[in-house]
């Protein structure tokens, strides 16, 4: 089949297009005719080395963790899926190798649920991880409530334009950093959005003199320097992006695979209650353009891969 792969660490550079050994199908899981794959930083994070301290990494490495698509084949073990159902998957292993960037992927059930109807292929390749993480922070996590207010940064990327919407679903109101061109897309969320950068601290004040119940990082640095400050008494910390919130009395979470996370989040997108707003689509064959792109970090919403099965029937 074909696929982008890479055989060593390194820059976009190093993603090939070309030919990869056929996915063997386990009996746990489904074999997948990918439609689409979301890119997220953590594809090029990976294609760097920076998790080889915690995945292992069998090259050639198909990257790719997100996806939709048609199920072709499934396992000896398999009843949650037949031939034919359209599913979306954070197809996340315990190593690195057998990713999405491909014409099919072999997919664990337990990363799998079904499409949501009313979501394009490529809008529901990009729901998978961004929402997944939303999901478990806000509701794991930080546990939020009805009437609280929530800061979420990054709130027009992939990750924050989801957490916006889910937050205002449970009942928060939510203040949101954006660049400017970025502020009509976040009140469209449901947001009130602020400027990131210097004077952070007051621009959120001005909006929450008491301060914030719960902060969702996902940027890191001097933004989560400034989060910390801006906690009401009791208020919650969490980031994705930087280790570092320990230090101030908040939790690093690493989103996982859970198909009944993942099944709630289609039946909200059905419902209207979470959209995926994609940016931008790159055919498979210009996966290390999607890379460069997502690693300038200015993308609102998700960019994403798609694979053109126009001329071929449904197997």
């Amino acid at each position: 089949m074909k696929a982008i792969s890479y055989s060593r660490y390194g820059g976009a550079d190093v993603l090939a297009y070309g030919d990869v050994r056929d996915p063997k199908v386990g009996p746990d899981s489904v074999l997948v005719k990918v439609r689409a794959a979301a890119v997220n930083p953590v594809d090029w994070k990976c294609r760097e080395g920076y998790l080889d301290g915690i995945l292992d990494t069998v090259f050639p490495v198909v990257p790719g963790w997100d996806v939709s698509g048609v199920v072709v084949q499934p396992g000896a073990s398999v009843s949650e899926f037949a031939v034919g159902d359209e599913v979306i998957g954070y197809v996340r292993e315990d190593f690195l190798s057998r990713g999405t960037f491909a014409e099919y992927v072999a997919a664990p059930v337990r990363t799998l649920a079904r499409k949501p109807r009313n979501l394009t292929f490529e809008q529901a390749a990009g729901l998978p991880l961004v929402g997944l993480t939303a999901y478990q922070v806000l509701v794991g996590v930080l546990r939020v409530k009805r009437g609280e207010t929530v800061l979420v940064h990054a709130a027009a990327g992939g990750v924050g334009s989801v957490a916006v919407q889910l937050a205002r679903h449970l009942g928060a109101r939510v203040i949101g950093t954006a660049s400017e061109r970025n502020h009509d897309y976040v009140r469209g969320l449901g947001g009130e959005p602020v400027e990131y950068g210097d004077g952070l601290s007051e621009r959120v004040r001005g909006l929450a003199p008491e301060g914030v119940h719960a902060v969702f990082d996902t940027v890191g640095g001097e933004a989560l320097k400034a989060s910390a400050n801006l906690l009401a008494p009791e208020g919650r910390l969490a980031s994705i992006a930087d280790g570092d919130v320990v230090d101030y009395g908040g939790r690093y979470y690493f989103v996982r695979p859970d198909p009944a996370d993942l099944l709630h989040l289609t039946e909200l997108a059905e419902q209207g209650v979470i959209d995926v707003h994609v940016s931008e689509t790159f055919p498979l064959e210009r996966a290390a353009d999607a890379h460069r792109l997502n690693e300038e970090g200015r993308t609102r919403g998700k960019i994403v891969v798609t694979v053109d099965w126009e001329d071929e029937t449904e197997s």
